[in-house]
């Protein structure tokens, strides 16, 4: 078996102590942590735009890949400790969601943590990026939340009024 665990900085405990529980020794594991190219983009273009061109020396964008690089790799380093067996460590940079899309091709499991509002339960548990992966993950996801589970109290109450009509595939009309 082959599993990726998706390393993120708000959720890596979780990632991890999901592979320990749920995941067989005897599996190849890799730790992936993906930096996002939004930040260091903005940077970049925050420079040339407002403070102008021809002093790439003092342009931000460089500092905060080199800053991203690194604490990307501190979070795998603090991963693999945790995780306490043998696993690869791949380190990618991109958008963020494909990266781990990517990433997962050829994988039999990903392990990935909620990403959204985690005050209840529901599809907004998840953020942008977790939906993406898991709607498009060419495996099977093990979705795990990065702290205790809210309530089932946090589920709103059902509508009111009369169930919407059911379109399936089994109804062709009248």
């Amino acid at each position: 078996m082959t599993a990726i665990i998706w390393i993120t900085e708000g959720a890596w405990r979780a990632t991890v102590d999901a592979a320990r529980s749920h995941v067989p020794d005897t599996a190849e594991l890799t730790l992936l942590h993906v930096t996002g190219d939004d930040v260091e983009a903005a940077a970049h273009g925050a420079f040339a735009g407002l403070l102008g061109r021809g002093h790439r020396e003092r342009d931000p964008g460089d500092y905060l890949e080199a800053l991203s690089a690194t604490a990307g790799a501190e979070l795998l380093e603090a991963a693999a400790d945790r995780l306490g067996r043998p696993a690869a460590r791949l380190q990618v940079h991109g958008r963020i969601a494909r990266e781990v899309v990517r990433a997962a091709e050829g994988a039999e499991l990903l392990i990935c943590a909620r990403d959204g509002d985690l005050h209840r339960l529901g599809p907004r548990s998840l953020g942008r990026d977790g939906r993406f992966v898991v709607d498009h993950a060419p495996c099977p996801v093990l979705l795990v939340w990065p702290g205790a589970a809210p309530g089932l109290g946090s589920i709103p109450p059902p509508p009111t009024g009369p169930p919407p009509p059911h379109h399936g595939p089994e109804h062709h009309g009248a």
